[in-house]
């Protein structure tokens, strides 16, 4: 028979040690607040909690289509940490892929194949470029709760649902924001490739647009909080405690200039952060090249990257590390390289 959500609910809820997390919020705190005096943060559970039974496999196609095998499919992501015993928060989302803000102005979804596994992408609104992103703006802001924004709040509904008949759940596993992505990022995907070249010979378009894209951001943000209050000091994401309400990507950033930067991306981010109480930033690929730029931005309290071997360490660390920004889920091998050349990360560095 295979195993109901109900059933998998119980059953975690049964395997969740209410003193072993909270001792690991009380590690991740002290960490995030300077106060972790070791090399490299790397917490663990005292031992791993494996399911009394094998959880069914969901794949992100069927959990699109049915919240409640949305919902088995995340909280299947909280019984794997414990039963391997790893240290991250227990934490669920609305997983609804990167293209919910682009959806909500009418960006098409492109789901891959089941086989596949991975989240879908969106498609540039109205094959992209300059003239749809001009009708973009002659329509204005779109509804939140158009393209995935029906979906979202819904399944944000149905997680509350769950908290209120699984007490110990909901003390222990946090609902974290869905995925936003930055105000660069959302633009890039409703205005395609072409954004990299156009934004030379059209600034005060495109401008107009990461305006539009961040009001959206923050309305869409703002609702989600009403129906999933976020807690006002630290929040989960992707397993990491930060300090901070909102989690921005600037995946896009890698590919403008520290001039570029400035201009079209640090603004957006600095206003998303001071209206939601500070936050982190993730970006793939290569950042040390505007990371002087993003690390003086208000409220920014940890940076969460990839690919440290395209980066310029040093520079990254300057800028993080030095400056009490915290550095979330970074390579080891990176971080153990740092110390061994005598590299002082002064406990702000986490490795999974």
């Amino acid at each position: 028979m295979t195993p109901s959500l109900d059933m998998c609910l119980r059953e975690l809820q049964c395997r969740i040690d209410p003193d072993v997390e909270s001792r690991l919020f009380k590690e991740w705190t002290e960490f995030l607040d300077g106060r972790f005096e070791g090399g490299i943060f790397s917490p663990r559970r005292p031992q791993p909690a494996p399911p009394a039974f094998e959880w069914p496999r969901i794949g992100i196609n069927a959990a699109f289509e049915d919240p409640e095998l949305m919902a088995l499919r995340e909280f299947a992501g909280c019984s794997a940490v414990l039963a391997q015993g790893g240290g991250g928060m227990l934490n669920v989302r609305c997983n609804y892929s990167t293209a919910i803000l682009p959806s909500l102005f009418g960006a098409q979804l492109f789901m891959m194949e089941e086989r596949h596994d991975t989240l879908p992408t969106s498609m540039a609104l109205e094959g992209g470029g300059i003239d749809p992103m001009r009708r973009a703006l002659e329509r204005g802001a779109p509804d939140i709760r158009a393209g995935l924004g029906a979906r979202v709040f819904d399944m944000a509904a149905l997680f509350k649902q769950i908290f209120q008949r699984y007490p110990g759940i909901a003390r222990h596993v946090r609902l974290y924001h869905p995925d936003l992505q930055g105000p660069m990022d959302v633009t890039e995907l409703l205005w395609g490739s072409s954004l990299f070249y156009d934004i030379i010979d059209e600034p005060e378009l495109v401008t107009r647009l990461l305006t539009l894209v961040t009001d959206v951001y923050s309305r869409f943000l703002k609702a989600w909080e009403q129906l999933a209050p976020p807690d006002p000091d630290y929040n989960a994401h992707w397993g990491y405690l930060h300090r901070g309400r909102i989690m921005l990507r600037d995946d896009s950033a890698m590919n403008f200039s520290p001039a570029m930067f400035e201009t079209f991306i640090r603004p957006y981010d600095a206003r998303l952060l001071a209206e939601f109480g500070g936050g982190a930033i993730h970006f793939c690929g290569r950042g040390s090249h505007y990371i002087e730029s993003a690390s003086s931005i208000a409220g920014l309290s940890a940076i969460q990257m990839s690919q440290p071997s395209y980066n310029d360490m040093e520079r990254i660390y300057r800028n993080t590390v030095d400056k009490g920004i915290a550095l979330l889920g970074l390579q080891r091998e990176a971080a153990e390289a740092a110390l061994a050349a005598g590299r002082d990360l002064h406990g702000r560095v986490h490795c999974a």
